[in-house]
């Protein structure tokens, strides 16, 4: 499976690959592919998230549908409620021996369990082996929602944010990432507060086991991510189809100015972290 680089005449253009893109349905499937052009963006990395699913049997095969009709323009990765052992596990190496696949999805919270529970260690211990990375989303929690609803979009925003940021704490302080070494997890930025957190506990060298992507496209979080992480491990993401950037290139750009990144560290974020990360290569076609 291989990435496109698109040549266009513009060669000062980056080379973007969105490693937070969603399959809502399969009526959104056109949608995402227009959106590529629109929004300037070379390949999108799909999941569906269980929370926007009516029925989750066959997801995975639709969206592996999609990467076969598509390929180099998007990756999949594999969506599973990895909160269910061995069953989620198994689903998941379908997904990535028979289909294709390149990662898989994971809430990063299921009622009262983490993923250090045990139910996920499964599905955590196939991502390991089969050297593919986990991609810990975002979820509601409805204890939090009912303390924290009364404060509009930013209390649904802080809602997720904490849930993101614990799961990466649970990683760190229930030894999953120290006992399975070749693990690697990918939070959004909304788990920002949750790296600071985690930038000063005695866990801090397995944060080498962590992505974070740029959902938000926020310039303070760029900084502190790519302090703590390096440029290395920081990936674009935008949220599409919550999010629809227009200009994503653009919006990139911008933030690196502020930053002060090298050409480097901006092709890196942009793109090749993510290909390097899902082990895709590149390759040329002329539009």
């Amino acid at each position: 499976m291989s990435a496109l680089r698109v040549e266009n005449g513009d060669s000062h253009q980056l080379l973007v690959v969105d490693f937070h893109s969603h399959l809502v349905d399969s009526a959104s499937a056109g949608a995402l592919i227009a959106s590529l052009e629109e929004a300037g963006v070379a390949a999108r990395v799909i999941s569906a998230p269980l929370e926007f699913l009516k029925d989750p049997e066959g997801v995975n095969d639709s969206i592996a549908e999609l990467v076969g009709r598509h390929p180099g323009r998007v990756h999949g990765m594999a969506s599973v409620d990895a909160y269910t052992g061995e069953a989620a596990a198994e689903e998941l190496v379908r997904g990535v021996r028979s289909l294709g696949l390149r990662g898989v999805f994971m809430e990063s919270a299921k009622g009262a369990l983490l993923p250090d529970a045990p139910e996920a260690r499964p599905t955590l211990a196939a991502a390991a082996e089969l050297g593919v990375p986990v991609f810990l989303h975002p979820v509601p929690d409805p204890q939090l929602t009912g303390r924290f609803g009364r404060l509009g979009r930013l209390g649904a925003r802080l809602t997720r944010s904490t849930v993101n940021s614990a799961a990466l704490v649970a990683l760190l302080s229930g030894g999953v990432l120290e006992a399975l070494p070749g693990l690697n997890v990918v939070v959004t930025a909304l788990a920002f507060g949750g790296l600071v957190l985690a930038a000063s506990s005695p866990e801090r060298a397995r944060l080498r086991q962590v992505y974070i992507d740029t959902t938000g496209m926020d310039r303070v979080a760029m900084r502190g991510s790519i302090a703590i992480l390096g440029a290395d491990h920081v990936l674009t993401g935008t949220d599409w189809p919550v999010v629809q950037e227009k200009d994503v290139p653009g919006s990139l750009e911008a933030m690196f100015d502020d930053v002060g990144l090298d050409a480097g560290a901006r092709r890196a974020i942009a793109g090749e972290n993510a290909l390097r990360l899902l082990g895709a290569k590149m390759v040329t076609v002329t539009i």
